[in-house]
């Protein structure tokens, strides 16, 4: 293992976001928020679509909100809803049953193939659309973890899990065909090799246990280079996939995509061996190595994004070829504090700016844009790369 330097520099435009939507309370007290077309309650996962749309999960109102184009200033209301009647309803599945186009707690999101997919964690599924939305309430096209589109109980009511069965599913990621999904309550990941056809289609291979049927935190076991705790999301940074691994404080790194069920990862960053997972590495204050609930991962150019949830920032580290040469070190750059020692909400415990963050849970790079669901200030940040 190597320490690289520990730079807290910014890869950010040091001016702030450049457009923020929602986040229009006064108070650093998370409140609700009643639902209006550019209002947002603790969201968490943000899709950009390249030149065109914004979809955001806005999970504390139980619904999607859709921007026909990337917004160009604050608070601009979004264009289409999925998942409510009307921009000013909320509740779990519209306060009714599961249905195609009703959602509870949806959480991940991201472009698949020519669609969009939604890991609609309450509701223990993921949902899939065929083609990107353009109006409200469009209802998806396939279903996984369940059936169909009317059950939402967790591994389809049963005990034990399968290959076809989800369990609070948090993060869902597509990347050349294959589809990933962060099945956190079975503490595992779950691949389609193929972008799935069909409702309730079985997984193909999983991450985190050692078969289909497993669902044990950390393999039952003392944490490994294999085992899971609470995954949340996933990203490909130059052909290696990285999963956040939230419960065990750190992100997990493999040499490419795994093709065999269990297989271990090469490195991990935020803890100093596989078998460490304590909190900022057991102590009070972070360092530019440690992490607290890193839920959100993302890859802009040959730079690893990590959204270091519970200590309300962003972590950066710059992509070297031999992966376990990255186990353990300092990150390179830091957003949302001023240096790698503090962990405040909004820095100081204050209100939010434009350049602070408070319990981030999101992130994603599109193009010369990043994406920040920045949960516990109720809002999005579109803030530019430098």
């Amino acid at each position: 293992m190597i320490t690289q330097k520990a730079v807290p520099f910014s890869l950010l435009s040091p001016e702030g976001a450049k457009v923020i939507i929602g986040g229009l309370g006064d108070s650093i007290i998370p409140t609700p928020i009643a639902p209006t077309p550019n209002t947002l309650f603790g969201p968490r996962g943000i899709c950009l679509v390249a030149d065109r749309s914004l979809w955001v999960a806005d999970t504390g109102h139980h619904r999607l909100l859709g921007w026909r184009s990337h917004p160009e200033s604050d608070n601009q209301p979004a264009d289409w809803i999925i998942g409510q009647p009307d921009f000013f309803s909320e509740g779990k599945n519209a306060k009714g049953n599961p249905t195609a186009s009703t959602l509870s707690v949806p959480t991940g999101i991201c472009i698949c193939g020519e669609g969009l997919a939604v890991a609609d964690a309450w509701n223990h599924r993921v949902l899939i659309w065929k083609k990107i939305p353009e109006d409200s309430n469009i209802p998806a096209d396939i279903v996984l973890g369940q059936a169909d589109f009317s059950q939402g109980e967790p591994n389809r009511g049963f005990m034990d899990t399968a290959c076809d069965r989800l369990h609070w599913c948090y993060g869902v990621f597509y990347y050349e065909g294959k589809l990933f999904v962060a099945d956190t309550g079975n503490r595992r990941v779950l691949i389609w090799n193929q972008l799935p056809e069909t409702n309730g289609q079985p997984a193909d291979l999983v991450l985190g246990q050692p078969d289909f049927t497993s669902r044990n935190e950390n393999g039952g076991g003392t944490p490994t280079a294999a085992s899971m705790r609470w995954c949340h999301s996933m990203a490909i940074w130059q052909g290696n996939l990285v999963v956040a691994d939230a419960g065990n404080n750190r992100i997990m790194l493999w040499e490419g995509i795994p093709t065999e069920n269990n297989t271990p990862c090469v490195a991990v960053l935020g803890q100093s061996s596989f078998d460490k997972v304590e909190l900022n590495r057991g102590v009070y204050f972070p360092t530019a190595a440690s992490l607290n609930m890193p839920y959100g991962v993302t890859v802009a150019k040959d730079w690893l994004l990590v959204a270091d949830t519970a200590n309300s920032r962003l972590l950066g580290w710059k992509y070297l070829a031999d992966l376990r040469l990255l186990h353990g070190t300092d990150a390179n750059a830091l957003i949302g504090q001023l240096d790698f020692q503090s962990k405040g909400e909004n820095r100081v415990y204050g209100l939010p700016m434009r350049d602070s963050l408070c319990w981030c849970y999101g992130v994603l790079v599109c193009g010369d844009k990043v994406a920040i669901a920045d949960s516990g200030n109720n809002r999005i940040l579109l803030w530019d790369l430098e």
